[in-house]
């Protein structure tokens, strides 16, 4: 069963039920809506079975489907546009928009964030395909004198976010520069005239995998225990990973660790060096006074 719906709010709303349905500003109607540019009475339309028909009671240029204006009757489907003086409905199968819904909500990845002032902050999710502009008919309305009634169209193709200008005024600008059709990423600044917005999705580099360089692990030496073997196999995967510091002297990519340990290895050699000197000296000291 088929439903008419206002665009704006959906609580506003009738079933299309045998015989026919009247919609208009009067109380007595089976829709009624409180506006100053409906009619008291101003359509109705006709059910037979699934078949609709709507009838213009209000006169000439009062009543329009899809955008054309309707001065007598004419066949109504499921979503068409009725625009009703002001009003905006459209007619709707609710069962098949629950489940759009459901399946759009599971799979919805890319959003605008608004930079402009007036509602910075808020998050206005973009479908399969939104169009931006100023008129009520659009997906994504902003009452803003300087935007095109149909400004742009943001259009995702296997998971990837486009924006189409549609011929606006004003221009549709990716990171400022303006643009006719263009590819949209994570992080730009998307702006319809001066109404600026962030995009949010998912980024390019998601399905990537880092490979990290394999360490080639030293053979067991005998007579080591577990134990050092272990520590040893740690050393070489801190040294793997260990970015090489750079010289501010030379600027070379020599490792400074490395030059450490040569420096203090050197150190070492030298005193030891001494210490045997120092040593032989004294035996022989020794032998001469006799002592040994």
């Amino acid at each position: 069963m088929l439903k008419l719906c206002d665009v704006k709010d959906s609580r506003h709303s009738v079933w299309l039920v045998a015989p026919k349905v009247t919609i208009g500003r009067a109380s007595s109607c089976d829709l009624t809506l409180s506006d100053t540019s409906v009619a008291k009475l101003h359509a109705e339309i006709v059910v037979d079975g699934e078949n609709l028909e709507l009838h213009n009671l209000a006169g000439s240029g009062q009543v329009a489907v899809n955008g054309r204006l309707v001065d007598g009757s004419c066949p109504l489907q499921r979503n068409d546009r009725v625009q009703l003086g002001e009003r905006n409905l459209t007619v709707i199968d609710p069962k098949i928009t629950r489940m759009k819904a459901a399946g759009a909500g599971a799979n919805v990845s890319w959003a605008l964030r608004a930079n402009h002032p007036a509602i910075v902050g808020r998050v206005f999710p973009v479908r399969e395909t939104s169009v931006v502009g100023r008129s009520e008919e659009c997906d994504l309305t902003f009452a803003m004198s300087h935007l095109s009634r149909r400004h742009a169209r943001l259009e995702v193709r296997e998971g990837l976010l486009f924006v189409v200008d549609l011929g606006s005024a004003n221009g549709t600008y990716l990171n400022n520069q303006r643009v006719t059709e263009c590819r949209v990423r994570r992080g730009d600044e998307l702006r319809f005239d001066s109404l600026s917005f962030s995009v949010v999705g998912p980024a390019d580099d998601l399905d990537k995998t880092t490979v990290r360089q394999a360490v080639t692990m030293p053979e067991a030496v005998p007579g080591e225990t577990s134990l050092e073997q272990e520590l040893n196999r740690d050393r070489l995967r801190s040294a793997a990973t260990r970015p090489a510091a750079v010289s501010t002297e030379t600027g070379s990519g020599a490792s400074l660790h490395g030059n450490s340990t040569t420096a203090s290895g050197s150190g070492w050699l030298w005193a030891g060096m001494l210490l045997a000197g120092v040593a032989v000296a004294g035996y022989f000291w020794a032998r001469s006074q006799g002592l040994l």
